[in-house]
């Protein structure tokens, strides 16, 4: 990075007795074996695009400025060794970060997965306590027989967690059941009550957003806005006037004409509103459809309202009110959207009410997706729960309602309340009360996304989960600061500490990386190659179908 493209002229020696091989160290320090970039650009490529977000483009131009050539795919392998370095200078300092957490009393396992449409599933384990990805896998899918291997070796290297957080993921219970039997369990606040409101809502909800999708409500009334937009023209002093005479609570008689045109314009936005009324929590907590909806029938009122004043008037100018109406009274008076409409509001009383009694994604909550909950002590959380319980099972028609929700509560009750874990530690024994969420691995997970799309400008990251390498997680503790000194060594930069790694290792961890990824795809094109594959599948087929029919004659 400092002086660009140089030519070395390296002598290496040989030991005439054993046959030992002694190459430069000064170039080992700079360069590694067989390689052209040195460890500090491999140390600046993998920042660029893991911590900074910089396309292949971008630092190829900033490195060109450097006086060092590089093409787009050399940029990508040289991201590929860069968390490969990583990953073996993190697992050569298992050691010592075992013992870091061990002398704060252990560490708490979050573990969480992400994936994309048919991508492999990135899953990862978290220490709550100090932040610091242990470690990572990439799988086809979030099974027990794919985690339990994953598990027993976060195991053997930080040895047994004294709790784990982690979502209701069955393939999760089941694996955490089996490496770490007896171990304090917790299962995230946030997702508890997600998948709670989900199965108490999701089946009015869909049916509130299919028929406001029949009756292609929003599509419609866009296109009446853009109509009614169009006839204002850009005469902003309408719109300026109509908020004047709203604060001054009369109309003058020069703008009475233009008021039915506008005041339909501005009802018909305010209904698409409605989305900002969500607090960031997605479904359930947020119910964009049903704000809208409701939206919409306040608005149908109020034009009915107005449009009879007009009648009884015999005003001429209620024609913007009256379309809108007529278009809305169709949908207002839908008997399916009626009946979810009111079972769904029943139901989101009890569940707002249950929000509260868990004092987390709360109403009025800004966090969004960040939400942790408030701090509330969990033995009050605890007592308002069974408070809330009570009072669903006090009446028989709420309890044959919800009874689906307090199986749910009653099931997970050990899992989502539990006293202070006591710890030992060189000072003493010291109470920890572990994260009411999973929102550490959540909010790395997306920021990932996040950066990837921003890197590669697509919104979907299917393609970028199947090709990166699974140790990818790692970066998020290059910020740690107390993760640095461990994993450094002794060593200023990570370009230096890269310096004292086995290249070999490094050729072997990306080797191993790459087969992986093409061990599907191979197997795929050896059988395209085959020499006339259709009548070879034809065949194949020809012959099991024959083979069946053969078999029910005997039977």
């Amino acid at each position: 990075m400092d002086i660009g493209a140089f030519c070395v002229k390296e002598t290496i020696l040989e030991c005439p007795q054993d046959k030992s091989v002694y190459f430069s160290k000064d170039l080992r320090n700079l360069v590694p074996a067989y390689c052209t970039f040195g460890f500090d650009v491999i140390e600046y490529v993998g920042k660029a695009l893991f911590l900074h977000s910089r396309n292949n483009r971008e630092i190829m131009k900033k490195l060109a400025s450097k006086n060092i050539a590089i093409s787009e795919r050399e940029v990508s392998y040289l991201g590929q060794k860069f968390i490969t370095y990583l990953a073996i200078a993190h697992q050569e300092s298992t050691d010592k970060l075992r013992h870091s957490m061990e002398k704060r009393g252990g560490y708490i396992l979050h573990v969480d997965g992400t994936c994309e449409g048919d991508s492999p599933h990135l899953f990862c384990g978290l220490d709550g306590i100090s932040e610091i990805v242990l470690g990572a896998i990439k799988t086809p899918s979030e099974k027990k027989e794919e985690l339990i291997p994953f598990f027993r070796r976060l195991k053997n290297q930080y040895g047994t967690p004294i709790a784990l957080v982690h979502d209701m993921g069955v393939a999760i219970l089941a694996a955490v059941a089996i490496v770490f039997p007896g171990i304090a369990d917790f299962i995230c606040h946030f997702h508890f009550l997600r998948d709670i409101g989900k199965d108490l809502l999701l089946h009015d909800y869909q049916i509130i957003m299919k028929r406001l999708k029949k009756f292609k409500v929003r599509s419609s009334l866009r296109r009446r806005a853009s109509y009614l937009k169009n006839k204002i023209g850009e005469d902003e002093e309408t719109i300026i006037k109509f908020r004047q005479a709203l604060e001054e609570g009369t109309f003058t008689s020069d703008s009475l004409s233009r008021i039915p045109t506008a005041a339909t314009y501005l009802l018909i936005n305010w209904a698409f509103e409605s989305s900002h009324q969500s607090q960031g929590y997605g479904f359930p907590f947020d119910r964009m459809h049903l704000d809208f909806y409701l939206r919409l029938k306040e608005i149908h009122q109020l034009l009915g309202s107005i449009r009879d004043i007009h009648l009884r008037n015999k005003a001429k100018d209620n024609a913007p009110f009256l379309r809108v109406w007529q278009f809305l009274d169709e949908v207002i008076q839908d008997k399916e959207l009626i009946d979810a409409v009111a079972s769904m509001e029943a139901k989101v009383k009890v569940f707002d009410k249950l929000r509260n009694a868990l004092r987390i994604a709360l109403p009025e909550g800004k966090n969004g997706l960040n939400d942790e909950g408030d701090e509330t002590c969990l033995k009050t959380i605890e007592k308002e729960v069974i408070e809330f319980r009570g009072w669903v099972l006090s009446d028989k028609e709420r309890k044959k309602t919800y009874v689906k929700m307090i199986a749910q509560i009653d099931k997970y009750w050990s899992k989502l309340f539990a006293d202070p874990l006591v710890v030992n530690t060189a000072k003493g024994p010291v109470f920890i009360l572990p994260q009411r969420t999973n929102n550490l691995l959540e909010r790395f997970f997306r920021l990932m996304k996040r950066l990837g799309r921003k890197k590669s400008g697509t919104a979907s990251l299917n393609k970028m989960l199947k090709t990166v390498l699974a140790d990818t997680p790692l970066v998020r503790n290059l910020e740690n600061d107390k993760y640095m000194d461990i994993i450094l060594n002794g060593c200023a930069t990570l370009s230096e500490r890269f310096s004292q790694i086995d290249d070999r290792l490094v050729r072997e961890h990306i080797k191993k990386a790459q087969d992986n990824l093409k061990k599907n795809s191979e197997e795929v094109k050896k059988i395209i190659l085959l020499p006339d594959l259709p009548s070879k599948i034809f065949t194949l087929f020809k012959g099991h179908c024959k083979t069946q029919a053969n078999g029910h004659l005997r039977s």
